[in-house]
């Protein structure tokens, strides 16, 4: 740690269910952009919460006010167990991204559960969370958020790639940076590794096995999302109403369809930054450890691929979560007009005190 120091415990449960994430970073006061991850844990939902996460997109108003607070709690005894298992004993400030139920902007909808207010009183500690909602109301699209971290933390790089549940990039020009979702990528993946009785496809050896099937590829390509120019974001709606229709509509096995998929991810990401040519890309993001899409990707994308650390793998979001909720803390601009869309640059997310 640094000896003039900020401690954030950064939380980030994504779309593709597999777990919670958790780490401290130590930031310097004088200048956030010197951090250090201090430790980290990922921790796996049981059977039930996951079901519960998965089917909170048909609950209604009251039962959503339920897992919310259900669902704090929840993140509250993880914290504890966190905290207890690496004996933290510095803790400034706690930034949760919560967990996304829906995310349409389009209609000025967005919801992240896991209730800050329950979080702060049962840990003793500020809570930063709902760092979308404000965007919505300013008109952007609530997302992408990460880009303000890759821009700060990680500005070796001009270009980062995520694979999670979702593909988005940050590109950065003069100072300044643009960011889009490219197209769900573990949230499909893992859905039909799931119906072969696998969690995910681990190392992507169920989709090598697969044949690509032409027709679902050019299908899946020219859905009208691919498009629209950014700023543009995607939500879970998405993979339910509009891709995951068109792929059962093929009646395919689920290895082929993986296989399928993996090119049409690389389609989009391809057409997303293959003009980037001869930059070096950073790619975390569980769909790192695909090698079948990572080879895939490569074989597309003629600029280096470099694949971090694990550490940055697995933690890059929950990382760059902890330096919204610290900004946010300070007040500072933590969401960019030119990545969301919105009105203006502006200091977003919910502070709940201690």
């Amino acid at each position: 740690m640094y000896n003039d120091s900020i401690n954030v415990i950064g939380l980030m449960s994504g779309t593709s269910l597999d777990g919670l994430d958790i780490c401290l970073v130590s930031f310097q006061k004088s200048n956030y952009s010197n951090y250090k991850i201090i430790k980290s844990k990922t921790y796996s939902y049981n059977e039930k919460w996951t079901e519960k996460l998965k089917q909170s997109i048909f609950l209604n108003k009251q039962e959503l006010k339920k897992i919310d607070i259900e669902y704090g709690t929840l993140l509250s005894n993880y914290i504890k167990e966190f905290i207890g298992e690496f004996s933290i004993d510095k803790i400034d400030l706690i930034s949760s991204h919560g967990h996304t139920v829906f995310h349409e902007p389009n209609k000025g909808k967005t919801l992240q559960i896991g209730d800050g207010k329950i979080i702060s009183k049962i840990i003793k500690t500020d809570v930063v969370c709902d760092f979308r909602t404000q965007d919505i109301k300013y008109k952007g699209q609530g997302a992408p958020l990460v880009p303000i971290g890759d821009l700060d933390l990680f500005s070796n790089y001009r270009i980062c790639l995520n694979l999670g549940g979702f593909s988005n990039v940050s590109i950065k020009t003069d100072n300044t940076i643009k960011a889009f979702d490219i197209c769900p990528v573990n949230t499909v993946l893992n859905y039909y590794s799931n119906k072969m009785g696998h969690a995910f496809d681990k190392d992507g050896e169920l989709s090598k096995q697969g044949t690509i099937h032409l027709d679902l590829l050019k299908q899946l390509n020219q859905m009208s999302f691919y498009n629209k120019t950014g700023p543009k974001s995607l939500g879970i709606e998405f993979v339910k109403t509009k891709a995951i229709p068109l792929i059962d509509s093929y009646s395919l096995t689920s290895i082929d369809v993986l296989k399928t998929y993996i090119e049409h991810i690389s389609d989009q990401i391809n057409k997303s930054i293959g003009s980037y040519c001869n930059e070096i890309i950073l790619v975390s993001g569980g769909g790192t450890y695909n090698n079948t899409l990572i080879e895939t990707i490569r074989a597309k994308v003629k600029s280096k691929i470099v694949i971090p650390d694990s550490k940055i793998i697995d933690y890059k979001e929950a990382l760059i979560f902890a330096y919204l909720g610290l900004l946010k803390s300070k007040e500072k601009i933590n969401c960019l007009k030119s990545v969301t869309g919105a009105i203006k640059d502006h200091s977003s997310g919910k502070i709940f005190k201690k």
